[in-house]
C-alpha cells in the first residue's frame, strides 16, 4: 500500500492507524523467524503512537502528512528511550537520552516506530553478515544476502514488515540493498538531511535515506526530513522545494547520461547489464534523450572511498574507549589495558579491519601519500560530474555489479565485499543524489536495480525521471515467486 493511498484509507475511517500497525506487527511476527530485519520491536510503542492517530481523527484534528504510517528505523539512529546498538557488542543496551533530528521530524509527521532494523556493524559491510547479532537473509531467497549495510531497512520494507524505512548511505549503503531486495533507495544530496544523531561512521560521506515500495513515497518521506538543522554544521540552508510537484510531469527532451565506464566494468553480470539496459531503452520511450558520457576516474572511486572512509572511522571510532559508556571489558590492571581489550572485544574483525586500515592512511609519513592523495582524486571524480551535467539532466548506471550473493559467499575475500559497492561509492564522494529503483531480475528470480544520479540538490529531477520510469516499467507487477514477498 502507498502512502497516499493509506491517507485515504484513514480519512475515509475505512482501517485505522492501530488496525494498520496491528497488521505490520503480525506480518513482522511471521517472517522475522525466517528474516531476522529487526534487532527490536517497539510493539506497545507502535501501538500507542497509532492510538493518538485514531483519537486525532476522531476529534476531527488535520492529520499530519505521515499520520499512522508504520515506519522501521535502521539501528544506528538515536532513538531516546529505545536502544540504538549500531548492530555492535560495543553499544549493546545503550539508551541515547536524545533523539535525531530526523527521527524526531518523523514522530512530528505522525509516522509510527515499530522498530530498528539489522545492518552491518556501524555500518561497515555490504552484506549484512558483520551485525553482531546475526545475519539478515534476503526475503527473495532466504541463503542470499539482502545487502548492506541497511540490509534490515530494505529487508523489512520487501517482506511487508513495514511501509517505509530509514537507512544510511556512506558508500551505497541505501542504493545497494535496495537492489538486492527489489525496493526503492535514495540517497539525498549531502547536507540535505540532518546528520545529528545519526552514530558517525565517515562525516563527510554519511547521508540519511529512507526506503519504500516506489518512487511517490520516497518523496513524501523526502519532504518530511529534508532541511536545515544548526545542530548539524554540514547541513544545508537552502529552501526545501515540493518533491512530489513534478513527479508526473513528462521527462519529454530530458537528457540521460549513460556512463560508460559503467557498462564496461569488468564483473558486470550480463543479466544485470541487460535489465539496466532495458530501463534505459523505456526512458528513451517515454522521450528521454540517451547520450553517452564518460566520467573517467569513475573506477578510482573505491580505491579512494576505502582511504577516506576508514580513515574518518578511525577518528570517529576513537571515541568508544570502555571508559564513559559502551562495552568495558572487565578485571584489567590499568587504564591502557582495559582501553585496549574494551575495543578488541566491543568491535567485530570488520571494524578493526577499517579502524586499523585508516589509523594507517593518517599516520606520520603516510597521510600525503594516501589520505590526501584521496582527497586529491575525490575532488577530479567530483569535477567528472560536473563536466557530465554540463550536457545531460541525470546519469544513469547498474546499481550493483550484480543481484544479491549467497550468505558466506565473500566470507574470506573482504575485497569482493567492497567490489559489491563499486557502482554506488563516487555519488557520495561527489556529495550528489541518487536513487536505485527496481528494473528486472535475473534467471534465479532475484532483483536487479538501476540507479539514476543527479546534480546537487537536484532530488526533484531525480524523482521525476525515476516515478516515470516507474510507472511505465511496472517491473514489479510482473515479480517472480520469492520466499517471503507478499503477493
Amino acid at each position: 500500500m502507498a502512502i497516499a493511498e493509506w491517507r485515504q484509507q484513514l480519512e475515509s475511517g475505512e482501517v485505522s492507524a492501530r488496525e494498520l500497525t496491528d497488521q505490520h506487527l503480525s506480518r513482522i511476527a511471521d517472517v522475522e523467524p525466517s528474516l531476522h530485519a529487526y534487532l527490536e520491536i517497539t510493539a506497545d510503542r507502535a501501538r500507542a503512537d497509532a492510538d493518538r492517530i485514531d483519537a486525532a481523527r476522531s476529534a476531527g484534528e488535520d492529520l499530519p502528512p505521515l499520520a499512522g504510517v508504520p515506519l522501521a528505523i535502521k539501528d544506528n539512529l538515536c532513538t531516546k528511550g529505545v536502544t540504538t546498538t549500531c548492530a555492535s557488542r560495543m553499544l549493546e543496551g545503550f539508551v541515547p537520552p536524545y533523539e535525531s533530528t530526523v527521527t524526531g521530524k518523523l514522530w512530528d509527521a505522525g509516522a509510527v516506530l515499530l522498530g530498528k532494523t539489522n545492518l552491518d556493524e556501524f555500518a561497515m559491510g555490504g552484506s549484512t553478515e558483520t551485525s553482531a547479532f546475526g545475519p539478515t537473509a534476503n526475503p527473495w531467497n532466504l541463503d542470499h544476502v539482502p545487502g548492506g549495510s541497511s540490509g534490515g531497512s530494505a529487508a523489512a520494507v520487501a517482506s511487508g514488515g513495514c511501509m517505509a524505512s530509514l537507512g544510511s548511505d556512506t558508500g551505497g549503503s541505501i542504493r545497494q540493498p535496495a537492489s538486492f531486495c527489489g525496493v526503492v533507495g535514495l540517497k539525498p544530496t549531502y547536507g540535505r538531511i540532518s546528520r545529528y544523531g545519526l552514530v558517525a561512521f565517515a562525516s563527510s560521506l554519511d547521508q540519511v535515506g529512507p526506503f519504500t515500495s516506489n518512487v511517490a513515497d520516497a518523496a513524501a518521506l523526502l519532504q518530511v526530513m529534508a532541511g536545515h538543522d544548526p545542530r548539524d554544521s554540514t547541513s544545508l540552508k537552502v529552501p526545501v522545494p515540493d518533491y512530489s510537484a513534478d513527479l508526473t510531469k513528462s521527462i519529454k527532451g530530458l537528457k540521460v547520461g549513460l556512463v560508460r565506464e559503467c557498462f564496461e566494468q569488468e564483473g558486470l553480470d550480463p543479466e544485470v547489464k541487460a535489465s539496466v539496459m532495458a530501463a534505459a531503452e523505456q526512458l528513451q520511450a517515454l522521450g528521454a534523450e540517451l547520450v553517452d558520457v564518460s566520467c573517467p576516474r569513475f573506477s578510482d572511486g573505491i580505491a579512494t572511498y576505502y582511504v577516506i572512509a576508514p580513515s574518518e572511522a578511525s577518528a570517529n571510532l576513537a571515541r568508544y574507549d570502555g571508559v564513559k559508556y559502551g562495552y568495558r571489558a572487565q578485571d584489567a590492571d590499568s587504564l591502557a589495558a582495559m582501553t585496549a581489550r574494551s575495543r578488541a572485544e566491543g568491535f567485530g574483525s570488520e571494524v578493526q579491519r577499517r579502524i586499523l586500515i585508516g589509523t594507517y592512511a593518517l599516520s606520520a609519513g603516510y597521510v600525503d601519500a594516501y589520505y590526501k592523495k584521496a582527497q586529491q582524486v575525490r575532488t577530479l571524480i567530483r569535477r567528472d560530474f560536473d563536466a557530465a551535467y554540463q550536457s545531460v539532466d541525470v546519469l544513469l548506471t547498474p546499481t550493483a555489479p550484480t543481484p544479491s550473493f549467497r550468505k558466506g559467499a565473500h566470507a574470506d575475500d573482504p575485497l569482493a565485499m567492497y567490489l559489491a559497492d563499486l557502482l554506488t561509492i563516487p555519488a557520495n564522494l561527489a556529495g550528489l543524489p541518487a536513487i536505485s529503483v527496481p528494473c528486472g531480475f535475473n534467471a534465479a528470480g532475484l532483483p536487479i536495480g538501476v540507479q539514476l544520479i543527479g546534480n546537487v540538490l537536484e532530488e526533484s529531477r531525480l524523482l521525476q525521471v525515476a516515478h516515470q520510469y516507474e510507472q511505465a516499467a511496472q517491473v514489479m507487477a510482473s515479480r517472480p515467486e520469492a520466499a517471503l514477498i507478499p503477493a
